[in-house]
Formats: structure tokens, C-alpha cells, sequence
């Protein structure tokens, strides 16, 4: 079955976005999506026979082999130097149980029991790490940003220290639009961030104090992550340049410290979130020891790319990550992390995205990329691998659009744009989406960060324009109110649990009119002359002008 596009969206595909060219394109005739053939991927990929895709076990071969076979099928070439796979080097670091964090003052000791209180790993890859009687320092936020006026390290040498460092940024704590972007996440309000400025300022731990509001989870979903190994990009340099130790503590662990060093927690947080804050030494020093069994291990990218029939050297990508947990120790009960929804369902969008760009009449005129990336779950590890290692120039990447989480309640109003007011590619979308009758709208909740928080952000951080579009919240049926319930009780009880499984009775007509969406915007992206950018005053912006100068001038 196929369908003609709309009159709304062809013949026109012009200036959407300043600066470009005009262009004339009959109107296609393209394949359409069926919700029981996208089910059925989903199905296979969520199935416990995968194992819950976690790399480098027989669960991402079956999930490879599965990728590739739907990729040739659907005429795709390998787009990694004659494969469809471009392996990624990781290395495995499996914490011993007999990981040690104790808080030791003038009181006495206080002892962090591994899951319950705390958890902490390292990523450096060696044996083991131990830090003895390491001075404790309060730095609030653990945000340096001049062009804010913020340094919560001003003033103090943290060599050989363990920064206690809050979640999220000020903004969210307080609700004033005018520190960082208020309560919406900004990038220093990320985990990761945290970690990599602690490092940067030669921090020997750090350790973020868990709030489920400001985290945007729940601390199980910490405590199953530590349960199982962690993996990092295995590098020549063996991460020495990250911080000993990293790590989380709940928040009662918290008051516990706080008030060893006499010291109200509640009190120290407000003081961080107001400007001229400054770091808080503890009388309280941290002793920890972690141990690795290390294994160095191959995963794979799997990339595919439908060569363009006139500017085959411009690219238009399409990403979703394949990976998932895997499976938890043996015990009572389901130990299969089976990540229907996050991100079967975003994979099986990819396959289907695929199948029809693959038999679209007249072929696209700019070449697609489809890349299923893995290690989303442990870090965004195999999109970085890729941004570092493209199979593409990165400049010649006209724009992109990640899927991680498909619609799976229905139709809707409305279609979710996490960090919205980004890119000029969501004149592209918009158009799509105005002529399904929908609006788009910001992410509901941009205290959690989420732009910040999948594979998109890896590219978007190289300039490349990238879309993350999720499923709307104005239920067509129902109404906001049950697509924000229906969210609420997807990440209380399924996100990064065994019981994210394929469900039979799900409504797939969501995900299905977001696949047409997705598809419009990228037919257009390949059919016109132009190059969208990021709006003015982005982050990003800078980098892509960069890159794009130095990609013409190489040409």
C-alpha cells in the first residue's frame, strides 16, 4: 500500500529555514506504515530470546543480525567501510560487592552501605582505586560557567577532595527564569557534566546527592544500573583523566553527613542555588575503595545508507539506540530487562524509516543514513564513538532526527519537541506536523534534562542539527492530563525495569502517524538544497558555522 504526499507539503519545499535555495519537487508517491508489521519488530526485539540487548552478549548479536537482515532487505548499502557494523572498543568494569565508602568525623564513622546508601564505581580502567581520609567539600551545583557569573569552585583547590555535588541546576530549585534557563535542565545540571567539571578542577571523587524531583528518576533505577557492570569506550589512556571515583548518594545518606559535620543540609542547598555561592570545606573526610574485574569487550554501531541519486556526498541520518540492560542476576521472579518501550520501539522505527525511504518513488536526491548506536544505556557511549568516528563528513549532515520511546497510547494533538526552539529544522517538522492537523509543543517536563540525555546530544554537540521528537501528551481521546498520567506511570514502573515488556494491547496508531511525521520531514531534508541551522544564540550554533566553513572550504 502506498500513499501520495499531501498537497500542503509537495511540490514546495522552500525556504522553511533562512537562506535556503529554492526548489521544485513533483510529489512522491511513498509506502505506507502498518501498525501490525511495526508491532511485530517490536515484538521480536523486546522478546526475552534478545536477552534485553545488552552489548557484547548473544542478545546484541541476535539484535545485529536482525538490524542488518532488515537493512539489506530494504536495499540499504553498509555504510561502515563495507560492513553494516562499525565496532566500538569498550571496556567492561564490574564493582566488586566489597565496595567501601565511609565518612569518618569528629563524631565518629559513618559507614554508606553499598545500594542502600550510595553507589560508586570507577571508570578508570585499573584494578582498583582507593581514597584515604579525603577532605569532604560541599560545591552546591558543581557549575563553573563564566559567561552566568557561576563558580561554585571558586577559591579551593580540590586535588585529592571528594565534591559532594547536588542535581540539576539552580534554576530548578528555585523557579527563576533568570538563573541558568529556570526549570528547564540545562546541560550543567546533567550527571555528566558534574563529573566531567569535578574532574576538570582534579577532584579525586564526586559524589551527586540523589533527589527523585531534580534527578527525573527514581534511586531504583540507579540501584539496578549499579548492579550490573559499566562500560566505557575503551581508550589508550585508560580514562586516567576522569575522577577516581564517581557516585551517587541517596538523600538521607546526605542528611546523615551533613549533620556529622554539623551542618543542615536543607540550609546548605538553598545557600548553593543563590549567586556567590562558595564551596563549603566538611570536617569530614571520605574513605572509599572500589575494586574492578575488568574485561575489554567489541559492541557495534549498525549503520546503513541509501545512497542520494544527485548529491549523494549530503546526508540526512535518522538514530535510535538498540542496546538495552540485559538481564539481572538469576534470582525469583523476572530478570530480563526487556526495554520495550526504551527503545524496541525507537529501533523498530529505524527499520521501518528504512523500509521506506528504500522504496520511495522518485529516490531521494540526498543520501539517508540510519544508524542504530549501542551503549545509549551506559552513557551515550556508541554515539559518541560514531561523532568521533564518522562513516560521514559531520559538515555534510544536513540535520537528524533521534527516536528513543514511540508512542504507545493512541493519537495525539500535539507532538512533544524535547529542547525545543533549538534548530531551524523544526520548520520542517511543523510543516509535517500542520498538516496532520497537530502542533508542535516543549517537552513538559525540561527540568529532566532528557535533550541532554540521549543520542542526538552527541552529534548536536559536533554542530550537526539534530531533532528529538517524542510522542505528544494531548491525547486525542483522552485529553493532556492522561498523556501526562500515562508518562508519570511509564517512568514510576516500567523505565529501566523488567516490566518495560511488549504489550499486545498497546495503540500503536501514535506511533504510526509519528513514523509519517518523521518520514515527511526527512524526505524533505532530502529532496531540498538547503542547510539548516541551529537558531540564533544556540550552543551550538558557533560550531556548526565552523564546521560547515571548513567543510566547504575542503571541498
Amino acid at each position: 500500500m502506498c500513499r501520495c504526499r499531501p498537497s500542503a507539503l509537495f511540490p514546495v519545499l522552500v525556504g522553511l529555514s533562512a537562506g535556503l535555495a529554492t526548489a521544485c519537487v513533483s510529489s512522491p508517491v511513498t509506502p505506507a506504515f502498518e501498525a501490525n508489521r511495526y508491532a511485530g519488530h517490536v515484538r521480536v526485539l523486546a522478546s526475552d530470546d534478545f536477552e534485553g540487548r545488552r552489548p557484547a552478549t548473544a542478545g546484541e548479536e541476535k539484535t545485529i543480525a536482525y538490524l542488518e537482515e532488515e537493512f539489506r532487505k530494504s536495499g540499504l548499502q553498509p555504510g561502515a567501510g563495507g560492513s553494516f557494523r562499525q565496532p566500538v572498543p569498550f571496556v567492561e568494569l564490574a564493582t566488586r560487592p566489597d565496595a567501601v565508602l565511609r565518612v569518618s568525623g569528629a563524631g565518629g564513622d559513618t559507614l554508606l552501605e553499598y545500594a542502600d546508601d550510595a553507589v560508586y564505581w570507577t571508570k578508570r580502567v585499573v584494578p582498583e582505586v582507593v581514597l584515604t581520609d579525603s577532605e569532604m567539600v560541599f560545591v552546591g551545583y558543581g557549575i563553573v560557567e563564566p559567561a552566568m557569573g557561576w563558580n561554585d569552585y571558586a577559591g579551593i583547590d580540590m586535588h585529592g577532595k571528594t565534591a559532594v555535588i547536588l542535581v540539576n541546576d539552580p534554576g530548578f530549585a528555585t523557579g527563576d527564569p533568570e538563573l541558568f534557563n529556570g526549570r528547564a535542565m540545562t546541560y550543567h545540571g546533567r550527571w555528566t557534566y558534574k563529573y566531567e567539571e569535578a574532574a576538570r578542577q582534579g577532584a579525586a571523587s564526586a559524589i551527586i546527592v540523589h533527589e527523585e524531583a531534580p534527578a527525573a528518576y527514581p534511586w531504583e533505577v540507579l540501584r539496578n544500573g549499579a548492579a550490573r557492570p559499566q562500560l566505557a569506550i575503551d581508550t589508550s589512556a585508560g580514562d586516567a583523566s576522569l575522577v577516581g571515583v564517581e557516585g551517587w548518594m541517596t538523600r538521607d545518606a546526605a542528611l546523615r553527613v551533613f549533620r556529622a559535620a554539623s551542618l543542615d543540609y536543607d540550609t546548605a542547598k538553598a545557600a548553593a542555588a543563590k549567586r556567590g555561592f562558595r564551596p563549603m570545606p566538611l570536617p569530614l573526610k571520605a574513605t572509599t575503595r572500589v575494586a574492578n574485574d575488568i574485561r575489554r569487550i567489541k559492541s557495534n554501531n549498525v549503520v546503513g545508507i541509501l545512497p542520494g541519486t544527485k548529491r549523494p556526498d549530503e546526508y540526512v541520518i535518522f538514530t535510535a539506540h538498540w542496546d538495552h540492560l540485559g538481564k539481572a542476576a538469576e534470582g525469583s521472579g523476572d530478570t530480563v530487562f526487556n526495554g520495550a518501550v526504551d527503545n524496541a520501539t525507537g529501533t523498530a522505527a529505524l527499520i521501518e524509516l528504512a523500509r521506506a525511504f528504500g522504496e520511495v518513488r522518485p529516490a531521494p536526491e540526498r543520501s539517508v543514513v540510519f544508524v542504530g548506536f549501542t551503549g545509549e544505556e551506559y552513557g551515550l557511549l556508541g554515539s559518541e564513538y560514531f561523532a568521533n568516528h564518522p562513516v560521514v563528513p559531520l559538515a555534510q549532515i544536513v540535520g537528524g532526527l533521534n527516536m528513543d520511546g514511540m508512542a504507545v497510547n493512541g493519537r495525539t494533538r500535539d507532538v512533544t519537541v524535547v529542547g525545543y526552539g533549538a534548530s531551524e529544522l523544526e520548520d520542517f517538522l511543523a510543516a509535517a506536523a500542520a498538516d496532520q492537523g497537530r502542533v508542535l509543543k516543549p517537552e513538559s517536563t525540561p527540568e529532566k534534562g532528557s535533550y541532554y540525555r540521549s543520542d542526538h546530544f552527541t552529534l548536536a554537540r559536533k554542530g550537526v542539527p539534530m531533532l528529538y521528537a517524542r510522542a505528544g501528551i494531548d491525547s486525542l481521546e483522552h485529553g493532556p492530563e492522561w498523556g501526562l498520567q500515562k508518562n508519570t506511570d511509564y517512568v514510576s514502573h516500567r523505565y529501566h525495569k523488567p516490566s518495560d515488556e511488549f504489550d499486545p494491547n498497546w495503540d500503536l496508531s501514535g506511533a504510526i502517524e509519528d513514523l509519517e511525521l518523521y518520514f515527511d520531514v526527512g524526505l524533505m531534508l532530502a529532496m531540498e538544497r538547503g542547510f539548516p541551522n541551529w537558531r540564533p544564540g544556540n550552543e551550538f550554533r558557533a560550531i556548526r558555522e565552523q564546521s560547515r566553513a571548513g567543510g566547504a572550504a575542503s571541498q
